[in-house]
C-alpha cells in the first residue's frame, strides 16, 4: 500500500506547517505539495528522500506505514520535528515500554523505529500518578553515579516534548549521541549546552551540546528489588553512643 499522499499532509499538519510553508523547506512550488497531498502527482526519488529526511523517516515508514493510524505521535524535538512511536492495545490505550539494561545499547539506534520500538516489553501502569495522555517509558539504570538510587532499578520516565518545560536541578534520563542512556540531574547553560551532574559525588559533573541530545524523558518515579539492607556498624555504634550516654546520665545524677 502506498501511503504517501496521506502520510504528506498527515505530517504538514501536524508539524503546523502550510504548503507554502513545507514548499518553501523543501524548496519547491507550493502547487507541487498539493498534488502529492492529493495523489495528483508522486515526488521524484530525490523529492522523496528530501521529505523523509525533513520528517526525520526512513523513505519505507513514509510511502508504506499509515503514520496516522499506527498511533505515532508527532512532537518537536532538539533537532526539529520527531515521529515518537508509541505502543497500544487492541483497546488503542497506549502502553509503557520497559527498556531493560541489555537493550539501552540498541534503543540508541531504534529509539525512532516503530518496530524496535514495537518489541520492547510492555505494560499498562493504571496509578494517579501517571498521568493519562501522557506518554511514558521504563529505563532500566546501570551504574551508581545516582545513589541512593539502585544499579537495576526501573524508572519511570514521561516523555519531555520542549525544551521549555525542562527545568533545572530536576532528574532525567537523556538519549545522548556519545554517552548513550545517562540519568542525571540536569541544568540548562544557555540554549545549546546541558550540564549533567550526578547524585553521587565520587562523580564529576559534565556538558553536554544541546544537538547531541536525541531524546529527553523525565523521571517520575522508581522500581527497585534491591531492598536496603541495614548498616550494621552504624546500628551497632548508635547502641555504643546510647550505653555511654546512660552512663554519663547515671554518673551524673550519682553526683
Amino acid at each position: 500500500m502506498n501511503f504517501l499522499s496521506d502520510n504528506l499532509k498527515y505530517l504538514r499538519q501536524q508539524s503546523r506547517l502550510t504548503q507554502q510553508d513545507l514548499a518553501d523547506k523543501l524548496g519547491l512550488k507550493r502547487s507541487h505539495i498539493g498534488a502529492y497531498e492529493e495523489g495528483r502527482a508522486t515526488p521524484k526519488i530525490a523529492t522523496l528522500v528530501q521529505i523523509a529526511l525533513n520528517f526525520d523517516l526512513s523513505l519505507d515508514q513514509l510511502i508504506r506505514n499509515d503514520l496516522s493510524k499506527e498511533k505515532y505521535a508527532n512532537v518537536p524535538s532538539i533537532g526539529g520535528l520527531k515521529i515518537l512511536p508509541i505502543v497500544v492495545n487492541a483497546e488503542n490505550e497506549e502502553l509503557i515500554p520497559i527498556v531493560p539494561v541489555k537493550a539501552s545499547a540498541g534503543y540508541l539506534n531504534g529509539f525512532a523505529d516503530p518496530e524496535y520500538i514495537g518489541q520492547l516489553p510492555a505494560f499498562n501502569m493504571p496509578v494517579p500518578e501517571l498521568s493519562p495522555g501522557k506518554t511514558y517509558r521504563v529505563f532500566q539504570l546501570k551504574g551508581d553515579s545516582m545513589l541512593p538510587v539502585q544499579p537495576g532499578a526501573y524508572m519511570f520516565c514521561q516523555f519531555v516534548e520542549s525544551l521549555d518545560d525542562l527545568r533545572d536541578g530536576q532528574t532525567y534520563v537523556l538519549i545522548t549521541k556519545d554517552a548513550g542512556l545517562v540519568y542525571k540531574r540536569v541544568y540548562r547553560q544557555g540554549d545549546s549546552r546541558f550540564l549533567l551532574k550526578s547524585d553521587n559525588p565520587e562523580y564529576e559533573p559534565y556538558a553536554v551540546d544541546a544537538e547531541d541530545v536525541l531524546e529527553i524523558w523525565k523521571a517520575e518515579g522508581v522500581l527497585s528489588f534491591n531492598l536496603p539492607q541495614p548498616n550494621h556498624l552504624e546500628v551497632s555504634r548508635l547502641s555504643d553512643i546510647l550505653s555511654e550516654m546512660k552512663e554519663e546520665i547515671r554518673q551524673l545524677r550519682n553526683r
